[in-house]
């Protein structure tokens, strides 16, 4: 736009000299005269207006991208703390399959050694009950 102002513009009539124009013709030079104000004095707040929202447009802008780092710091803060949370189990994991494998090991000598002692067992009750019966 050509025309920056914020006021109305009013038209005088010229002053009176031979060429001038007569009163008739003077009013309706400004029924011309006002509606072109008119749209300057739209213009203006029109541009105004585009202002305001260009500048309203510009804050949004700076508050989405506020947003959007506080939402990517609090992402890297909860893949720090999931990533942590992560290792201490997968290292309760390791340790309590360390403990299974010991306790199954410890489990298999124990039965071998059940095995053994119900056959030292199996085997006195044999020899108590030939000497019982009289066998030697």
């Amino acid at each position: 736009m050509l025309w920056h102002h914020q006021e109305a513009v009013h038209c005088q009539p010229p002053p009176a000299t031979e060429a001038s124009l007569t009163l008739d013709e003077l009013e309706l030079l400004s029924l011309f005269l006002e509606p072109a104000a008119r749209i300057i004095s739209n213009s203006d707040s029109m541009d105004e207006r585009k202002r305001r929202r260009m500048i309203s447009n510009r804050e949004s802008a700076r508050r989405s991208r506020l947003r959007k780092k506080k939402k990517q710091e609090e992402l890297t803060k909860e893949l720090s703390r999931l990533t942590e949370e992560n290792r201490e189990l997968q290292n309760r994991l390791n340790q309590t399959m360390s403990w299974c494998y010991m306790v199954r090991r410890e489990n298999e000598r124990l039965r071998s050694e059940c095995i053994a002692l119900a056959t030292g067992l199996s085997d006195l009750y044999r020899i108590s009950s030939n000497i019982g019966n009289g066998v030697q």
